[in-house]
């Protein structure tokens, strides 16, 4: 058992070196893409679950905005995949890191807001002031739509960390009390066991979720911008 609580979400090293670039990478392989004719079970149930959220996910697009469905998929593919990888022993979970979330979320945030200044000028800058707003508000208004949009890389960056970092450190905790609890009490480590399993299943399902609310918020922030 690890002594420091959170020496699981530290960078791994190999001979000195950071491999986060190489644990980055691997996901990628576990999609293979399709070279035949006709696909095995596996790739046609990937393919067929793409197709069914991507279907979902652009129906309020425009055409402009369809344009990012390979972005959006291979967004919540990979961050989906990372986030499950994560949960398999002596594993590292790149998306625990705020530095990797914000490097997702600032870039993408700042694409749909250039396009929305880009292509609807009128109606971005319209956002920063609502209609109707007394004279007397209008610099304080501006200033705090300024300052909720520039917040939004940081909301999409900070919730995926959270999420993920309280599930894993929540796993670690039970777990540790557990191995307490076995030279105590081999019945009631027993019964402690068994939130453990449980919670990890919680945390596929979570994993799954927050690639999608992460995704999605991204999606819906280009939708507001095309």
């Amino acid at each position: 058992m690890n002594e420091n609580l959170f020496a699981s979400f530290i960078a791994p090293t190999m001979m000195g070196l950071p491999i986060v670039t190489l644990i980055i990478m691997f996901p990628s392989l576990l999609f293979p893409t399709p070279k035949r004719l006709i696909n095995n079970r596996t790739i046609s149930i990937q393919q067929w679950l793409i197709q069914l959220t991507s279907k979902q996910m652009m129906a309020i697009h425009n055409q402009k905005g369809q344009t990012w469905s390979l972005m959006l998929m291979s967004l919540i593919m990979f961050i989906g995949s990372t986030n499950i990888l994560g949960l398999l022993p002596h594993s590292f979970t790149p998306t625990t890191q705020l530095s990797m979330n914000l490097g997702m979320a600032i870039p993408l945030w700042s694409a749909t807001v250039f396009t929305g200044f880009r292509h609807k000028t009128k109606t971005s800058l319209a956002h920063f002031l609502p209609q109707g707003t007394p004279a007397p508000l209008i610099p304080m208004l501006v200033i705090i739509e300024t300052i909720s949009l520039f917040i939004q890389p940081v909301a999409l960056a900070v919730r995926l960390t959270a999420n993920i970092t309280a599930g894993h450190l929540l796993i670690h905790l039970i777990g540790g009390a557990t191995l307490a609890l076995l030279n105590i009490s081999t019945m009631t480590a027993f019964i402690t066991f068994t939130i453990p399993i449980l919670l990890t299943i919680l945390e596929f399902a979570v994993a799954l979720i927050q690639a999608y609310v992460f995704t999605l918020l991204v999606s819906l922030y280009l939708h507001d911008n095309t």
